[in-house]
């Protein structure tokens, strides 16, 4: 009885050690584990009916530990069977079905393209199993969306055509299916467009590149270009996408985003020019102007480019478009006129409804940006929703695809670590596991509706990425998340398990020579409320008893305390922190703070900030932490058109003198100082007597550090009203638009 006993626990413990062995990303929909397990042999005998392509693809990732020999059937290891496509109830042209037993491996799929999906999970199998032992198992498995996508701007920095390649081989390693290229924008022109050969001549070239953060306004001085593809690069890049069954989706910017084409030929524009290709990041006021001759000419373009890519989606931009060259327009507000329409953002609407008319009668569909919503959306196009998630729910409300890529959890240009360890980035703070939260099916959207979320997708933005190898840090390890969650596996509650996993995978990063972001292995802080004040938390994805803090400023050593409960601030002070484990193993994190009597007290906010900058929800603004005016995504809140209206409640009357805020100024990217403040104190939250009012100038002479002498007050409650400066005004960046207002910390002493 106990040899059985022994017998059936051992069965057991293998069985479990075998689930915790597969490393897989993205995890698989159906898994059942078997008795057994397939010897990992010198040489593979491949049957010789596997798909070719996909064949060849799977010996040359192989290669450096494995052989390959084609075999007679009776003795092949690896076998591929077809199923019929009448069978496929339930399933899509990507499930397939992995069996895996002691003597040989079986691939089941519709298609070659859930061929080479079971042949990517088949290599991560292989990878991670370095005992030379896979477990017996059968897999069933199948993406939830369609569009699992990684979106690349070559425009403000190009990459190679063996770079592109190399993006593309990483979209595919961890099933994403969807490369959008991002061709066009102020900064450059990037595609050979044969009847118009100054877009390259002149449009693929800038005099000088912005560097450093956008608020120093600085240039290095240098010629950036010609850089471009041409068309038979452009053929290349796509037949080898296609060999790895990746679709690629080319963007086309317009009516916005249009300098670079402007340059080359200025009599699209509303004015006379002369123009040049942008040497700054943000947002222009010269965009295409809708007359028909700018129409001939993006039709000629695009017919070019359809006769490329064989997407059914062509991406035509629509973001971003300012409106006071339309404004100023004597064609423009004619057009407004002679068709009716309510106004600019009806002609944004009129030109996208004419492009997507021509395009469809060439048997394709436009997709573009959510702003491409404005004045009514054009009856068969697909929304990107990028400024939240409305624009998706908008769409799919109405019966329009979308695809869900929200700059709060999508946009791989934003920090993904403390940005005082990282590298400089465009702002907004998107770690790991906020990617790994995601889910792509807005909660408002019902059970039919959410049919019309066609999937997921990250963006790159290449301000701050200047070569490659920041490209490749950028996007893993968060492209791990983006798989998973484009897969439907990720659960955010098994977070720690998707994580351990990830760390698992940077040894094939490292094989592979690509480089990575180890955002995760350094120091995690987190103000957390406390009585009397705030603490900070202190979380590493690695052993906790190797975190090492001083609270006086100075360097951790392995000497440093022992960090076990969360810090208690009391004081203005600063606390930094590191990993030890026989020796330092991360980045030292800094965290500077300076206390008030409102330092961790409740704090309630009437309108919510925007979700790209609304890190740590209200209690950012009494955390004890002074925002870095480089660093928006962490320790500001960030509200587009909105008022900042705040009630902090003291716990009991207190004395006070002062009440002081930050905000910021950076007219390039829309961000706008104060117009006005007022504060108000009550002793019960409900009435409250206004104590102090400046306008726009004192905010302007402060530079957006305001002090408000308030004089000898006592009360409970201090709520502060922020005004939001409201529309641009015109000679502005983003004229016409709504502003946006950052605020950080609100004190009182």
């Amino acid at each position: 009885m106990l040899r059985i006993l022994s017998v059936f626990t051992l069965l057991i413990s293998s069985f479990f050690f075998s689930q915790a062995k597969l490393n897989l990303i993205p995890y698989l929909q159906k898994i059942e584990f078997q008795t057994g397990e397939f010897i990992i042999p010198k040489i593979l005998l491949l049957h010789p009916n596997l798909p070719k392509e996909e064949t060849e693809y799977f010996k040359k990732r192989l290669s450096s530990s494995l052989k390959f020999k084609n075999t007679k059937k009776g003795n092949s290891q690896l076998l591929y069977f077809q199923l019929a496509k009448s069978d496929s109830k339930n399933k899509n042209d990507e499930f397939y079905s992995l069996k895996i037993s002691s003597d040989k491996i079986v691939i089941e799929s519709y298609t070659n393209k859930g061929y080479f999906l079971a042949i990517q999970t088949l290599i991560q199998l292989f990878e991670t199993h370095k005992n030379g032992k896979i477990p017996s198992l059968k897999i069933d498995d199948q993406p939830k969306f369609s569009w699992r996508g990684m979106h690349l701007d070559v425009c403000r920095h190009f990459f190679t055509v063996e770079e592109v390649k190399k993006y593309i081989d990483y979209l595919a390693m961890y099933k994403l299916n969807t490369f959008h290229w991002h061709l066009t924008d102020d900064q450059g022109w990037r595609i050979e467009i044969k009847k118009y050969p100054k877009l390259t001549d002149i449009g693929s070239k800038r005099k000088e590149s912005m560097i450093g953060a956008y608020v120093e306004n600085t240039f290095d001085g240098k010629p950036y270009g010609p850089y471009f593809y041409t068309q038979d690069q452009i053929k290349e890049v796509i037949q080898y996408a296609q060999d790895r069954h990746i679709t690629v989706v080319p963007e086309i910017e317009m009516p916005g985003h249009a300098l670079a084409a402007l340059s080359a030929y200025p009599e699209l524009a509303c004015t006379t020019g002369p123009f040049e290709a942008a040497t700054k990041w943000g947002v222009f006021d010269d965009v295409f102007c809708p007359k028909d001759e700018t129409f001939t000419f993006l039709e000629n373009v695009l017919d070019e480019v359809m006769q490329l890519f064989p997407s059914q989606y062509i991406h035509i931009g629509g973001d971003e478009c300012p409106k006071t060259r339309w404004k100023e327009c004597v064609h423009c507000q004619g057009l407004i006129k002679k068709n009716n329409l309510k106004d600019e953002h009806g002609l944004q609407s009129y030109f996208i409804q004419r492009i997507e008319k021509y395009v469809n009668l060439k048997g394709r569909k436009i997709i573009g940006w959510d702003e491409i919503l404005e004045g009514g959306l054009a009856p068969n196009a697909a929304v990107m929703s990028w400024t939240g998630i409305k624009g998706g729910i908008e769409a799919a409300k109405t019966s329009h695809f979308a695809v869900m890529t929200p700059g709060a959890y999508c946009y791989f240009d934003h920090y993904q670590g403390d940005p005082q360890t990282e590298p400089n980035a465009f702002g907004g703070f998107t770690p790991l596991d906020k990617v790994y939260s995601y889910n792509p099916i807005p909660a408002e959207l019902n059970a039919e509706q959410a049919k019309y979320i066609l999937g997921v997708q990250a963006n790159l933005w290449t301000e701050y990425i200047l070569d490659f190898k920041q490209v490749e840090y950028m996007i893993f390890p968060r492209l791990f998340a983006l798989s998973e969650v484009g897969w439907g596996t990720s659960n955010p509650e098994n977070y720690k398990k998707f994580e351990d996993r990830v760390v698992e995978h940077f040894k094939i990063l490292d094989k592979m020579n690509i480089n990575y972001a180890k955002s995760i292995y350094n120091i995690n802080g987190k103000v957390i409320p406390r009585v009397g004040g705030v603490s900070y938390r202190l979380s590493t994805s690695q052993k906790p008893e190797g975190i090492r803090f001083t609270a006086d400023g100075s360097i951790p050593t392995a000497n440093s305390q022992t960090y076990d409960v969360p810090i208690p601030v009391s004081q203005t002070m600063t606390i930094k922190s590191a990993y030890f484990e026989g020796g330092l193993k991360s980045a030292v994190s800094t965290q500077e703070f300076t206390t008030s009597k409102t330092t961790g007290k409740n704090i309630t906010l009437e309108q919510q900030p925007s979700e790209n900058y609304s890190f740590g929800g209200a209690f950012t603004l009494v955390d004890g932490i002074i925002g870095n005016v480089k660093q928006l995504g962490k320790t500001w809140l960030g509200f587009q058109g909105k008022d900042v209206v705040a009630i902090i409640d003291l716990d009991e009357k207190t004395k006070f003198s002062e009440v002081y805020f930050n905000t910021l100024e950076n007219i390039g990217s829309w961000i706008h100082l104060a117009k006005s403040a007022q504060v108000f104190i009550s002793d019960d939250g409900i009435d409250f007597k206004q104590i102090k009012e400046i306008g726009k100038n004192e905010i302007q002479s402060s530079k957006g550090k305001v002090k408000l002498n308030v004089g000898n007050q006592n009360s409970k409650y201090i709520k502060i009203k922020i005004e939001n400066a409201g529309t641009i005004p015109v000679g502005n960046p983003g004229a016409d638009s709504k502003a946006w207002l950052f605020v950080d910390e609100i004190g009182a002493n």
